[in-house]
């Protein structure tokens, strides 16, 4: 499989424009912010973010956030992400967290499993009918590292990558086998670290998700976006 280009080469990630308070939300944005969620950049205005689902160079190949433009998470997703920009300060001061994906209506995520169903890739979806993921709930996020000019640091793949070379438990293997760098194991087990001292947990076949907590708490105690 020839390997795409390094997302920083795709896009140009910049800081979030703050909209006035009430003001410059769109209506899914709106709706989110009614059903308790908040926007990162309000949190912490260094964490930087390019919604991949703002764009069409997703896996799905179109543009699924017609009306969203900002990272949102739940409350306590967010504080627990500006803790985690705080460690990733004190270790590489010359780095940022920035956000590819956050806070996803369920809507969306019918979409997104809409595409994959019955595929090998369904494996990476989360299915509606099951209760969706983590980021349905706002507890999840997308996320890698970049540079000063906001470009990405080297992941071995991108974002959205669906094979075995996003596994965060084959990553030794992998670079032995020459299928990512020695570089991108360092880049990914910074990431890793300062998110996990942060709170967040990883999943084994994505280096860029983590969750704030369960499935199964999430759905006994928190609501989902729809």
């Amino acid at each position: 499989m020839k390997a795409r280009l390094p997302l920083c080469l795709l896009c140009v990630s910049l800081f979030c424009a703050l909209p006035a308070r009430g003001q410059s939300l769109t209506p899914t944005e709106q709706r989110m912010q009614e059903q308790g969620m908040v926007m990162v950049c309000e949190v912490d205005s260094t964490i930087r973010e390019s919604l991949m689902y703002s764009r069409p160079d997703n896996f799905c190949g179109k543009v699924l956030y017609t009306d969203i433009h900002h990272a949102f998470l739940h409350p306590r997703a967010a504080r627990a992400l500006a803790l985690a920009q705080q460690y990733l300060h004190e270790e590489r001061p010359d780095l940022d967290l920035i956000v590819f994906d956050a806070c996803r209506p369920m809507s969306v995520q019918q979409t997104m499993w809409d595409a994959v169903k019955n595929t090998p890739k369904q494996n990476y979806v989360s299915n509606p009918r099951n209760g969706g993921g983590l980021h349905n709930y706002g507890l999840a996020v997308d996320i890698s590292l970049c540079d000063s000019k906001g470009d990405t640091l080297d992941m071995g793949v991108r974002i959205d990558n669906m094979d075995s070379r996003s596994h965060i438990d084959r990553e030794a293997e992998l670079v032995s086998e020459g299928k990512i760098s020695a570089q991108a194991r360092q880049n990914r087990e910074l990431l890793r670290r300062v998110m996990k001292r942060a709170g967040f947990m990883t999943l084994r076949t994505e280096w860029w998700h983590f969750n704030l907590v369960s499935r199964a708490t999430a759905r006994q105690y928190y609501h989902y976006i729809r």
